[in-house]
């Protein structure tokens, strides 16, 4: 007996080290922030995100101006005296609204990595939550457990009472002995499931500070909850939202292709300088030459804008097809996880009336042994049936949040 209860209470020390032995308590939010804060993919995708907003300023400038400067090497004569050189500059413009066609359409591609962002975000969150619920129900059934240690310590003192009045035989101390060891074996895995789990979290949050939970309890299912969750929100989730930005960039982007076929105006400016004849004198004898100059390019023979407009047209078709297609899957998968919630709470309220029931039944086992007919094997029993159902309380709490925060996350109310 000895040896169980120090086995016991070394068991419970190790958890209860591992569970504060810690640097600081958190929160769900505060984890979920720390996450975010810290995690490489999202810092990728915020630099990303700002890497196309910095390219609306690349786009929406000038082409490079163009600057000339020429020697001639045999100067022409002209009748006012020879050239010697000559210096140019020149600026191509585009047409009215070019610029803008094209800042909208890198606008509308840096939405697009903004929603990337949303999303990533929105599914480190789901993560780090199940992390945190599935601690939970471990820390619940950690309680349970040694609850019930303590609860067949006590069955063995009477058994070891009974046995000294001839009331009970040494099989019933046994036996409640062997169930003892079952416990403490169960509380060793859950244990390292405990460590397993952290280590999880510990990876979602990437941190080397410790983390423990702020509000450790059993999970539990408030009775009078309200379940009435639909697909109404679906249409507002990131991940179809992001389809939209997709067509709307397709759209820019074909703005810009119509643009492509309006003239391109070039202005320019040529200076020649002229050198003065010594050979006789004339009017405006050396006088330099400046040319104003304006070009237009046209694409007259340029078939690939008609192209690109074809190409524009089957990527939204491809984009509405897609979203369909992501839409019927979140539907589907939003109906299945709200079954499955609904399930986990039938589940939940079927193993309070079975606890209660056992509850009762060890009352009159218990009172029994005012009469001297306590019989150790039916309490054992239905201690063992007690236990059973608690752990499957605590799953069935721990699938109904599961299944909520899952909920959350496509009805865009994560």
């Amino acid at each position: 007996m000895r040896i169980n209860i120090q086995t016991h209470c070394f068991l419970c020390i190790v958890f209860m080290l591992i569970t504060i032995n810690m640097t600081f308590s958190q929160s769900l939010d505060s984890l979920i922030k720390i996450a975010i804060d810290n995690n490489p993919e999202i810092q990728q995708l915020q630099l990303q995100y700002e890497i196309s907003n910095e390219k609306i300023n690349e786009v929406g400038s000038l082409s490079n101006t163009e600057f000339g400067v020429g020697y001639f090497v045999s100067e022409p004569e002209t009748r006012t005296g020879p050239q010697t050189f000559k210096l140019s500059v020149k600026q191509m413009f585009p047409w009215f609204g070019t610029l803008t066609a094209r800042e909208n359409y890198q606008n509308s591609l840096a939405d697009v990595e903004f929603e990337n962002l949303s999303i990533a975000k929105r599914k480190l969150a789901l993560s780090v939550a199940k992390s945190y619920y599935k601690l939970n129900a471990i820390y619940g059934k950690q309680v349970i457990t040694d609850k019930n240690i303590t609860l067949l310590q006590t069955y063995e003192e009477l058994a070891l009472n009974a046995v000294e009045i001839d009331k009970a035989s040494l099989v019933d101390v046994l036996k409640i002995k062997m169930r003892q060891n079952e416990l403490i074996g169960e509380i060793q895995v859950l244990v390292e499931n405990y460590k397993g789990e952290l280590a999880t979290l510990q990876q979602l949050l990437n941190t080397s500070d410790t983390i423990t939970l702020r509000d450790y309890k059993v999970l539990s299912i408030p009775s009078d909850i309200v379940l009435n969750e639909t697909t109404d929100s679906l249409q507002l989730h990131p991940e179809l939202i992001k389809y939209d930005k997709l067509y709307k960039s397709v759209s820019q982007s074909e703005v810009v292709n119509q643009k492509g076929k309006n003239p391109i105006i070039g202005v320019g400016l040529d200076y020649i300088n002229v050198a003065e004849r010594t050979d006789m004198y004339v009017t405006d004898n050396g006088k330099d030459i400046v040319m104003p100059m304006v070009t237009l390019s046209i694409p007259v023979f340029n078939k690939s804008y008609k192209s690109k407009s074809k190409q524009h047209q089957l990527a939204q078709e491809k984009l509405l097809a897609a979203k369909q297609e992501r839409y019927n899957q979140l539907v589907a998968v939003l109906k299945q996880n709200i079954a499955n919630r609904n399930a986990a709470k039938i589940k939940f309220e079927t193993q309070t009336k079975n606890i209660d029931q056992a509850d009762k039944t060890e009352k009159i086992l218990m009172k029994s042994y005012e009469t001297n007919t306590l019989k150790f094997n039916d309490l054992i029993d239905v201690q063992e049936l007690k236990l059973k159902f608690q752990l499957m309380q605590i799953d069935a709490a721990l699938s109904y949040y599961l299944q909520t925060i899952n909920i959350h996350y496509l009805s865009n109310n994560a």
